[in-house]
């Protein structure tokens, strides 16, 4: 006497649903967690390290004020006139600071211009201003 029915002979299916279910929770999970890069990424190559060593003369530096001008040989310049004097004088490289309170759009702008008018610019970090106590 058989209590079980025997097995059938024919091999059972692989339910593919909820394997697929569990793969694109996964993916959203992923996609949820993950750091994405903003499509108007910009790279910034700040190829001044300290210590290097330099032969000539330095890069002018220009510095983005708060009010959009640049500083450049103790001037406030702006862009259009700027681009004319480095024209001028045939600076083709540079080094590019910003103020504290100098806005992203200025600096984006200026580095922008300054690429497009054939001037290489290096970026250069600000120190951080230190809080007084």
């Amino acid at each position: 006497m058989q209590l079980v029915d025997p097995r059938p002979s024919r091999p059972i299916p692989i339910r593919i649903t909820p394997l697929i279910d569990v793969v694109f929770i996964l993916l959203v999970f992923f996609m949820l967690t993950s750091r994405l890069l903003p499509t108007s990424f910009l790279e910034l190559d700040n190829s001044t390290a300290p210590g290097q060593s330099v032969d000539g003369d330095p890069l002018p530096e220009l510095v983005v004020e708060a009010s959009g001008q640049i500083r450049w040989q103790d001037q406030e310049w702006a862009l259009p006139a700027l681009l004319q004097e480095l024209r001028r004088t045939q600076v083709t490289e540079v080094n590019l600071a910003t103020t504290g309170e100098a806005q992203l759009t200025d600096f984006t702008r200026t580095l922008t211009t300054l690429k497009t008018a054939g001037i290489e610019p290096h970026w250069q970090r600000s120190a951080p201003a230190q809080e007084s106590e």
